[in-house]
């Protein structure tokens, strides 16, 4: 099986607010940031995004602060403060296994939305 790599930040972004259901002009509803900004965040032209842009977005999407700025390549203290009990129970992983890991939480959310247990 050929190694997973790890997305972009745009890739990111547009991947998770597809997941979401929302268009561009959704998020630019909530988030009062414009669609042409979010647009060149997700096409990748914009090389410095900024990090209160980042901290809406993530706050939208649900998703870690921290491992936004991370894709954004800004510095990140290891390991993050809401993995450290799993760092603690497993030791450090692989990118594979942090990937595998992320695909079976997603999987068991999506089972709890399924029977309406969100």
């Amino acid at each position: 099986m050929p190694k997973q790599t790890r997305l972009t930040l745009g890739e990111f972004l547009r991947k998770t607010r597809n997941k979401a259901g929302l268009s561009l002009r959704d998020v630019e509803e909530e988030t009062n940031v414009s669609n042409a900004y979010l647009s060149q965040l997700e096409s990748e032209k914009i090389k410095q995004p900024s990090p209160v842009v980042l901290h809406k977005l993530s706050k939208l999407y649900g998703v870690a602060y921290a491992g936004i700025m991370e894709l954004a390549g800004y510095p990140v203290p290891k390991p993050l403060a809401g993995n450290a009990m799993l760092h603690a129970r497993v030791g450090r992983l692989t990118e594979d296994e942090e990937d595998a890991v992320v695909d079976f939480v997603e999987l068991l959310r999506s089972r709890r939305r399924r029977q309406g247990r969100q």
